[in-house]
């Protein structure tokens, strides 16, 4: 028989943190506090096993998951000596869901289960409060009608606000207990005559409902796309946690809130959060109410006016803190938990590693080593090399003057520029025409995670640092403020009213400053950050744990620069073809194209060889000494050619044409299948006159910038797009014979590699053959993963996520790479080719070099160096790292 439920509470625990995979993230956690003889209250965990088997078996529960939770509740009943759904003394219910990784605010939660019209008398006795009974039952009739009957939650706020207008009220904490008696009424009232059913009073069916409905919500939009935007599996499926509840809405004595070990936007230790007095969970991080701070010291760094935890509850604060070390120590990592004061009693209701930005990861993981609690190699590990992309991105300019229309809590450093929008549809479509954006909410929710993460930025006028915006933004490394209590948002006339006066309206350009909490008008001047400090250390310590050399593809001095700045140990991927469209050269390079025989191609190219031997002296000159693989040219001729008849006119008189010619010259080069045709290797045979060209160029740069710069340049050319060995030997002996003729009238020889880059699946399976001429490969998987399944990259994004959303695959191919097909390849052309030559150099410039479980492969396969774009290399360097030690330590490979 399954074992369905894992129980915990009273110092003992049916599980622990290891079994996350089984528990999710929060059941273990829960486990592992309560086995640890924290204050939990006691509760069960239904297993991921549970979520696989309703989805597996339309949306059903297993009968035998019944009798094991009634048992678990009769042992939740046991311990606090309540009775689920008994008339005194009764035992309520929170039903939350808990995937393996974190997914804040995701999955549906259910707080206060088992009330009815006969319960909410048997609480309000017991605990001696009405007000606090009633005010109970319509939290759980509003959070249950929504999660389990889909009833709109606005609806029941609009009776609420409605409500509180006829009694006078601003605050929900001034209702009365027959003022929401009145509330509760109307909200069944309208449930019954919009839905045609009453509220159910059955416990038990609340709690059977309410299971399924959270299990149901591991696949509502805003979990599967926060699933696919951290590559979370489907197939993992949500745990489900049942707990007794305990309240933080029993009167000035009660509270809950949420806290950090440290600061997860900074990294500094120090205890960091927030409570509300008189609440619920939901209040926090509604971002309903603005929360009070728990320390003194986050009080007077907000200029909060309500005390603080500290002094407010200076018993609960003291062991709250107590628990906080203990937790940290643990774990040995910033803990992100949840907590609640019933009438001076401190409950732990969850404890996780907490979100932070990545400066505050640096920080956290830098200090930790410092502190002896973790190594260099944890520190390493500790970071997602991704996030980095958070700190190599501008910040606001120091001495820029600043023009602030608001002003709230600082949620999400750095900065970001953008058109004011007020809804995500409005934020998505905006990317999708290439505009940057600022999303503007009176306060976000789970549904708004499609513009959230299409907008640059997030500001919102309500919530405090724990807010949603708060933590989502700060997971997915966007600039937030939050809590912007002087800006208003007049969303039906597309306004934003700031501070002084000032009226912005949709699509004006405001700049969000996340660090400092300010909303600035206008586009604001932005620098390029420091990758110094615990970044530096950091990156430090990953270079001396990776094997593998880090590369950039870089085409331009600019793009050379930017990657050596970050860390890059060479040029592994330099696409000439890059170099011929700018300016002049475009029109010599249709000249030359388009030229009738051999000697007007000439013609032509002795106008490109000087701009292209600038180019590649420059680049060894940048690299100074570090290798340098530049690759002839690839792509298809009719690239460089006009394509409308505006185009064609103009070009046609630039060049003395009579436009018809020129179209029918067009017409006479245009391919059917261009990126399957005569490009790379074949135009070289084709028109070697051009691999000639390149090669003086290439050539005559190394002696010029060996002579000038007094280091030798480690020179690599690749021939792109060999299938055949024969091939390769054509376009080497061309190579060859040019070296000799620079090397005679230069004097200076310069030593280089000859090799190809592998984007064909031919040359995978006919690499020991291949590495008889080649001194090197280069796997180029853009074009290897296209010949490899038959999909031009250019078109696959129209099918490729219906692919993913049906499961039919689990990664789109072009971002991270096909182990199971091209990666076979791979390792099959690593292995006959060094087989071939032993000391064949082996690496990777496709986008794949850039992307972190891609990384992780070529480790395994023993690739020596990967190649990506320049703003990647940190993310390469650490990736790399991550994968040495994993292999170090006998773990298998991950995505």
């Amino acid at each position: 028989m399954a074992k369905w439920v894992y129980r915990f509470g009273g110092g003992t625990a049916e599980g622990r943190a290891a079994d996350s995979a089984l528990l999710g993230g929060k059941g273990a956690n829960l486990a592992e506090m309560a086995a640890l003889g924290l204050p939990v209250p006691p509760g069960m965990t239904i297993v991921t096993d549970v979520c696989t088997w309703y989805y597996a078996n339309g949306r059903a529960l297993p009968e035998e998951l019944r009798r094991q939770v009634l048992d678990g509740i009769g042992a939740m009943e046991e311990e606090t000596g309540r009775t689920f759904g008994g008339d005194t003394r009764p035992l309520l219910l929170s039903v939350r869901s808990g995937a393996r990784a974190s997914m804040p605010g995701m999955m549906d939660t259910v707080l206060n289960l088992g009330l009815n019209d006969e319960t909410v008398q048997a609480l309000g006795h017991d605990a001696g409060d009405a007000r606090f009974a009633w005010d109970t039952y319509r939290r759980f009739i509003q959070m249950y009608a929504d999660v389990v009957m889909g009833v709109d939650h606005e609806i029941f706020e609009e009776i609420l606000e409605d409500e509180k207008a006829q009694c006078g009220h601003e605050y929900d904490t001034e209702m009365s207990a027959v003022e929401w008696q009145q509330v509760v009424s109307r909200y069944k009232d309208m449930i019954e005559e919009e839905f045609g059913e009453t509220f159910p009073q059955d416990p038990h069916e609340q709690l059977w409902k309410a299971i399924g409905a959270v299990f149901a919500s591991w696949m509502n939009p805003r979990a599967v796309t926060f699933r696919t935007l951290h590559n979370i599996p489907a197939e993992w499926g949500t745990a489900v946690s049942v707990q007794a509840m305990v309240f933080g809405n029993l009167g000035s004595t009660s509270a809950t809130g949420v806290a950090f070990t440290r600061n997860p936007s900074t990294g500094e230790k120090a205890l960091y959060g927030e409570f509300l007095v008189n609440a619920q969970g939901e209040d926090v991080v509604a971002g309903i109410r603005t929360p009070q701070s728990i320390t003194e010291e986050g009080r007077i760094a907000t200029g909060g006016e309500k005390p603080s935890m500290e002094k407010l509850m200076p018993e609960a604060f003291a062991e709250f803190k107590t628990v906080c070390t203990t937790l940290e120590a643990h774990f040995r990592d910033m803990q992100d938990i949840e907590f609640t004061v019933e009438r001076g009693k401190l409950f732990m209701l969850q404890t996780r590693n907490g979100k932070r930005t990545t400066r505050a990861a640096m920080k956290i993981a830098v200090d930790m080593v410092d502190e002896g609690v973790i190594t260099h190699e944890d520190a390493i590990c500790r970071i997602e090399p991704p996030s980095l992309d958070q700190l190599l991105h501008p910040t606001i300019d120091p001495n820029v003057q600043r023009r602030v229309i608001g002003a709230g809590l600082p949620a999400s450093p750095g900065a970001a520029s953008g058109e004011i929008v007020f809804t995500s549809e409005e934020a998505i479509a905006a990317e999708a025409e290439g505009r940057k954006v600022i999303l503007v909410r009176t306060e976000t929710s789970p549904e708004d995670i499609h513009g959230m993460h299409a907008a640059e930025g997030i500001l919102t006028t309500r919530g405090g640092m724990t807010s949603h915006a708060a933590v989502v933004a700060r997971g997915m490394g966007i600039p937030c403020v939050v809590g912007a209590g002087s800006i208003r948002v007049d969303a039906r006339n597309d306004k934003l009213l700031g501070a002084g006066g000032v009226v912005l309206k949709r699509g004006d350009i405001i700049t969000l400053d996340g660090s400092a909490g300010q909303v600035l008008a206008g586009l604001v001047p932005m620098i390029q950050p420091e990758l110094s400090g615990d970044f530096g250390r950091l990156m430090q310590w990953a270079d001396q744990c990776r094997r593998m050399n880090v590369r950039t593809n870089a085409d331009t001095p600019q793009d050379a620069r930017a990657a050596r700045a970050f860390g890059a140990e060479g040029i592994g991927l330099c696409r000439t073809e890059h170099m011929f469209f700018e300016g002049e050269r475009i029109h010599v390079m249709r000249e030359m194209i388009l030229a009738e025989d051999e000697a007007g191609r000439r013609t032509a190219l002795d106008k490109l060889l000087p701009m292209q031997r600038s180019d590649f002296f420059e680049l060894f000159s940048i690299m100074s000494g570090l290798p340098v693989t530049i690759r002839l040219l690839d792509p298809p001729l009719h690239e460089f050619l006009p394509k409308t008849e505006a185009e064609i006119n103009d070009v046609a008189e630039a060049m003395g044409m009579e436009p018809g010619f020129l179209a029918r010259r067009i017409d006479a080069i245009h391919e059917f299948n261009p990126m399957m045709g005569h490009r790379g290797c074949r135009l070289a045979i084709s028109y070697p006159e051009i691999a000639e060209m390149q090669a003086r160029a290439i050539f005559e740069a190394a002696a010029a910038a060996a002579a000038e710069t007094g280091a030798p340049v480690a020179l690599e050319i690749m021939v792109p797009l060999v299938g055949l060995r024969a091939e390769l030997d054509y376009v080497k002996g061309v190579i060859d014979c040019v070296a000799a003729s620079v090397a005679k009238e230069t004097g200076r020889e310069t030593t280089y590699l000859a090799g190809t880059m592998i984007e064909l699946p031919r040359a995978a399976l006919r690499a020991h053959v291949i590495a008889e001429t080649a001194e090197f490969f280069s796997f180029g998987t853009n074009d290897l993963t296209q010949t490899t399944f038959g999909i031009s990259r250019d078109d696959a994004a129209t099918f490729i996520p219906t692919y993913q959303k049906k499961g039919i695959i689990e990664h789109d191919p072009f971002v991270s790479l096909d182990f199971e097909g091209v990666g076979e390849l791979i390792q099959l052309a690593a292995e006959r080719g060094r087989r071939a030559r032993g000391d064949l150099k082996l690496g990777i410039c496709g986008e794949h070099g850039g992307d972190p479980a891609s990384i992780s492969f070529c480790e395994d396969a023993g690739l020596d160096y990967v190649s990506c774009s320049p703003f990647r290399v940190p993310i390469a360097r650490l990736a790399a790292a991550q994968a040495a030690i994993r292999v170090r330590a006998g773990a298998t490979p991950s995505r």
